[in-house]
């Protein structure tokens, strides 16, 4: 696993032993920071933004959102050991704009309004609509932020139209304008 873009491309990822963290595959990485880098819908989202990575595992989205332009980003993840492999690839990555929290995205702290959110919770647990309305009290999102939702293949997210969708192998992931996002 690697950085696909921007002024890391290439840099190396570490991530935690074990099934308990599933990281968004490179192919799957790129393909979803192509929609963001070419999409009318999506211009500019990523030129200075502040980005929070939900459910961050080994923070490969957040770290591709900052080599590929972001400001600032923070990352939630619960699990010690995927914290661990996250602190590795931050550093190796010198993003000193980068903050970890040990928290839980559906119990988040009090938080900054992000622009670009990225939700990759585990599978098949309907996470998102919870996580979403707790980011949202929380003061996470930013109005009109884009958020990005991996779930299983078969998984569908029932929260208003989205942008567009797509597959990569097991995964589905579903953009979403907070505009469009229903009150949970």
């Amino acid at each position: 696993m690697r950085i696909v873009a921007g002024r890391w491309r290439g840099r190396g990822l570490a991530a935690p032993p074990g099934e308990a963290t599933r990281p968004t595959s490179d192919r799957a990485r790129q393909a979803i920071f192509d929609r963001l880098a070419h999409a009318p819908w999506a211009a500019g989202v990523l030129d200075g933004a502040a980005v929070l990575d939900a459910f961050a595992g080994t923070g490969a989205m957040g770290l591709e959102a900052l080599s590929r332009g972001a400001a600032r980003a923070w990352f939630m993840e619960t699990d010690a050991v995927a914290r661990r492999a996250l602190a590795a690839n931050i550093a190796a990555c010198h993003a000193e704009s980068a903050t970890i929290l040990a928290a839980d995205a559906t119990r988040p702290p009090q938080g900054e309004p992000c622009r670009l959110v990225f939700l990759d919770p585990p599978y098949g647990k309907s996470l998102i609509p919870a996580a979403l309305a707790a980011l949202r009290a929380a003061g996470w999102i930013a109005p009109g932020a884009l958020l990005v939702c991996e779930t299983a293949r078969n998984e569908l997210l029932d929260m208003g139209e989205p942008l567009a969708t797509a597959l990569h192998g097991a995964a589905r992931v579903t953009f979403l304008r907070e505009t469009d996002a229903p009150s949970l």
